[in-house]
Order: structure tokens, then sequence, then C-alpha cells
């Protein structure tokens, strides 16, 4: 994994380390805030559920790789209403994200990258009314797969949380090689 935690490192993220497979665990709770829509894409893209499958689905899925990254893109915010700085730091985090994912598709074409939040691959999804129109760059999110990030970034030896006006953003890559 040396190999994409520097990539994801020039790349721009503030943190990357290996991400240990054994904290990925398909939550139903994760998933039951999937369900009450409050990002407003539950039912409205196939990289979210039930789009993305059931919970059972996406465990099944995970279970197959053995190692991966995990990256996060930490800002200061001015205070706690800067949504301008927020709104820019997701937007980089997707873009560094997109750009990681494509490297690791090609390194490790068997790869699983999670994101955060929803798929924004294409400006309106085809769901549910035609197939999705990139399945192999479509980026579900770690909590559409059931994932508890906060769990999983400290199981994975990386903070979650880095003190008062901070954000972070974080996201996986799954691989089946270490």
């Amino acid at each position: 994994m040396e190999d994409l935690v520097t990539l994801a490192l020039e790349i721009g993220f503030t943190h990357a380390a290996p991400l240990n497979i054994s904290a990925l665990h398909a939550l139903p709770e994760v998933r039951s805030m999937c369900e009450s829509d409050r990002c407003r894409r539950y039912g409205r893209s196939w990289s979210c559920p039930p789009g993305c499958g059931t919970l059972e689905e996406c465990a099944k899925r995970m279970s197959v790789y053995s190692g991966g990254i995990l990256v996060q893109t930490t800002v200061s915010l001015e205070d706690e209403f800067d949504l301008e700085t927020m709104h820019r730091a997701q937007e980089l985090h997707k873009s560094r994200f997109l750009t990681l994912a494509r490297q690791a598709r090609l390194l490790y074409p068997d790869s699983l990258p999670l994101t955060a939040g929803s798929c924004t691959i294409c400006r309106s999804c085809t769901y549910p009314d035609r197939p999705c129109r990139f399945p192999g760059k479509m980026l579900s999110s770690m909590e559409a797969y059931g994932l508890l990030v906060s769990d999983v970034c400290k199981e994975s030896g990386l903070e979650y949380y880095y003190g008062p006006l901070t954000l972070t953003y974080s996201a996986c890559i799954l691989t089946k090689e270490e």
C-alpha cells in the first residue's frame, strides 16, 4: 500500500494511511442514517441506497478485499459558519479522490473506491430509469456501504477529529493486494 499512500500524498491529501481491513463493518444503523435522507440522495442515485445494493450485498463486495488505503482532506475554518471553506474543501477532496481512484484502478483493476458523499461523476444520475452511464467510474460513499467513518479512521490509525475549527473528509480504496 505504500505506493498508494505516496501517490495520495503527492495528489495533495492531508493524511493517508493503510486501511485496516478488519475495521470494515457494514452497520445497519449507518444505513439507517442514509434512509433518513438528510443528504437528499437516498433513492436518487445508483451510488446510494437502495441503488448501490443491500447492506448484505455491500458487505459481501467488501469481503473479497485484503487491503487498501484511507485518505483525508483536512482544512481549518475561520469560524463554525465558514461555509465557503467547507464547500471548497468538499470540492477539493472530491477532485483529489477522483484522481486517486482513477490511478488506483490502473494499479489495482479490481479495487473498490468508497468516497465521501454521493457520486458526482454525472450532472444528473439515471437512477432508476436507466443503467448507470459509467459503472466503472461510479463512486459510492463509505456510509452507503454501512461504514462508520470515525471507527474506520480510528482503527486504521488516523484521527477523525483534528480539533476545533477543522473539517475532515475521509474516503478509502479497497484492494485485493496488500
